[in-house]
């Protein structure tokens, strides 16, 4: 990517203007403006805005949003969210940032500094903020730039086909609760939450309310507990706060560039945003999505977990913002319109051997393209057969099912993947200093990206002797033989799986794996995950309604796994990996068909997977020609 625009200006801030809400609520809000010898310059201007739960004032912040683009011309307005650090009211995870955002950015579009237009940035929450305010279709609205958020909550982030992502757990007791207005106001409770263990607490779920450090903050308690056990999909997740997606039609129709990874916990969500809008809007939309894990930072690395894609998949994340935002909000032909609608980074190719930092180097290249998922697409069903055969033949008529026992008190650990915020502040050793919250480093507890799938002490729930997942009893393992020539994966995936339980409910998880032949780097060969699933199965048939199952009944289950883009080279293998838990990226299904997290009473499953001519399960692949 070219060099980005330069610098032109000085830059002044204003900080903690209290900005009323329709509601009274007041937000702090920093102003950065471009300046001239210490004074503002005096025209008008387009504004910038981020809403953050993480703290406006946060260093890396002022130099990357605040300090970055208003030297190059923008008023750049940066919130703290409503109930975190200066603005006053009650923190609920998501449910306010539609109105608040609607509100922040008629009231900039009034101040005597800007010009009308006002365009939003933002990562993650920033990115739910944005499209939360964009779905009520604020005026002044002129661009958006939104980098890994959601677009339902229901589906795809915070529960996901009936199962709760467990780092939104460890986002409000380990991560943030220690960072809470309630902490940072009383010191016995920010004393409290400070010592909190994350890993600990991860072996005491399900949770029960009043017992965890979560009691010291009731009002995260109460939005953690209603995420956890608010299964059903009802009018809870319908709002625009949790549900862009059902807020489509009247979502502002304003250029919007959409930024994600194949390896992002929100990789699903950023294309169901991109095609959903896409459909419906006459301004243009943009995607990119790269090789990378969660964050604006991972935009400048080469690599996702232990695996390395080379230096082309570094890419100038603020040059982007910059040119972006130059073409909408001053009018400044950037050539970013020239560009087909979407970038995608197409993994593999590599070599498969260990580069100089250690990771595994898998390769990849940009590509553009004109749709998504690609007109060209071939969608190639692979069935599962018996002795763990994955073919594009169908199974025949008597082949035996597989079965297996799911034990919720083993869960298969989580080695790599779609997630972020699996985490918490590294507690204090005993007897040791008193260091300050913001100063505590983070215990990164859930490690996402590309892994091989073996056992290892740095992830959570492995033990000795550290084993291959593929091992396990309670893994089904199906392969192809090794392939005669390359084939690419880009697109969505979908698993069809005839299966039945011993138990009124469980779960079925489904993985992707890109097989690396043995070589003198890796001479057991490289399991590489690519992409994964869990279904709940009381929500087999309906999202809306819960429905238990019968013992030993056979039921088809749809699993949808997040979309990727994947050579497999020739002499690899493409293997799906079945089981019941990926813990902690999932809470653990006890199997009892009780009412969610109502209590710890577990019991073990006999779990049985189909693969005859009646019941011929399979992975539907992309297949890119």
């Amino acid at each position: 990517m070219e060099n980005p625009r330069p610098a032109e200006y000085d830059v002044v801030v204003t900080k903690n203007i209290m900005v009323p809400m329709r509601d009274g609520v007041r937000l702090a809000t920093d102003i950065y403006r471009p300046a001239r010898n210490g004074e503002p310059v005096p025209e008008k201007l387009p504004a910038i805005l981020e809403r953050t739960p993480y703290d406006k004032s946060d260093p890396e912040r002022v130099k990357m949003n605040g300090e970055y683009y208003a030297s190059r011309g923008y008023v750049v307005v940066i919130q703290d969210v409503r109930g975190r650090y200066k603005s006053e009211g009650t923190f609920y995870f998501l449910k306010n940032e539609g109105p608040d955002g609607y509100d922040t950015v008629e009231w900039i579009a009034r101040q005597p500094w800007c010009n009308g237009s006002v365009g939003t940035i933002g990562t993650s929450y920033m990115a739910w903020a944005q499209s939360s305010l964009a779905a009520l279709n604020p005026p002044h609205l002129r661009a958006m730039f939104i980098n890994q958020g959601g677009s339902n909550a229901h589906t795809s982030s915070v529960r996901h086909m009936g199962a709760f992502e467990m780092r939104f757990l460890c986002w409000a007791l380990g991560f943030q609760g220690p960072k809470s207005k309630e902490a940072l106001e009383n010191p016995i409770i920010g004393k409290a939450l400070a010592q909190v263990n994350m890993r600990e607490w991860l072996t005491r779920t399900p949770l029960k309310k009043g017992c965890s450090p979560l009691k010291f903050i009731p009002d995260y308690e109460k939005w953690v507990f209603d995420l956890i056990t608010h299964g059903d999909y009802d009018e809870f997740w319908k709002g625009e706060g949790f549900n862009i997606e059902a807020h489509y039609e009247q979502h502002a129709d304003v250029p919007t560039y959409y930024s994600g990874g194949w390896y992002d916990s929100y990789t699903r969500s950023t294309l169901d945003n991109f095609v959903g809008l896409s459909k419906i809007k006459k301004q243009p939309i943009k995607l990119i999505m790269g090789p990378w894990t969660h964050g604006w930072k991972t935009l400048s690395l080469s690599y996702a977990g232990d695996v390395d894609f080379g230096p082309e998949a570094v890419i100038d994340y603020n040059a982007l913002r910059l040119k972006w935002f130059d073409q909408w909000l001053k009018g400044i032909p950037t050539g970013i319109l020239d560009e087909p609608p979407i970038k995608i980074f197409i993994m593999g190719g590599g070599d498969g051997r260990k580069n100089g930092q250690g990771r595994m180097n898998h390769g990849g290249r940009w590509r553009y393209e004109y749709e998504w998922p690609l007109a060209r697409t071939r969608y190639t069903e692979y069935y599962l057969h018996s002795g763990g055969r994955l073919s594009t033949q169908k199974p025949p008529p008597e082949d035996p099912p597989d079965s297996y026992l799911y034990d919720p008190k083993n869960p298969v650990p989580t080695i790599g993947g779609n997630m972020s915020s699996l985490a918490g502040l590294m507690p204090r050793l005993e007897g040791a200093r008193e260091i300050p919250v913001e100063q505590r480093e983070i215990d990164i507890i859930g490690i996402p990206g590309a892994f091989h799938q073996k056992e290892h002490p740095q992830f959570f729930g492995c033990k000795s002797p550290y084993l291959p997942l593929a091992s396990r009893h309670d893994v089904l393992v199906y392969q192809t033989p090794p392939l005669e020539r390359d084939l690419e994966v880009t697109g969505p995936i979908t698993v069809k799986l005839w299966a039945s339980s011993s138990a009124l409910d469980t779960d079925f998880t489904a993985k992707l794996i890109d097989v690396h032949p043995p070589n003198e780097d890796y001479p057991e060969g490289y399991e590489m995950n690519l992409t994964d699933t869990i279904i709940r199965a009381r929500y087999r048939n309906s999202r809306e309604k819960a429905e238990l199952m019968k013992p030993g009944e056979i039921y088809l289950f749809t699993l949808i796994l997040y979309p990727t883009s994947n050579l497999f080279k020739a002499g690899h293998c493409i293997r799906l990996d079945i089981s019941s838990s990926n813990y902690p990226r999932f809470d653990i299904n006890p199997n009892t068909g009780d009412p969610l997290w109502s209590n710890g009473k577990t019991v073990i499953a006999e779990n049985t997977v189909y693969h005859d001519a009646a019941h011929p399960s399979h992975i539907i692949l992309p297949v890119i020609p």
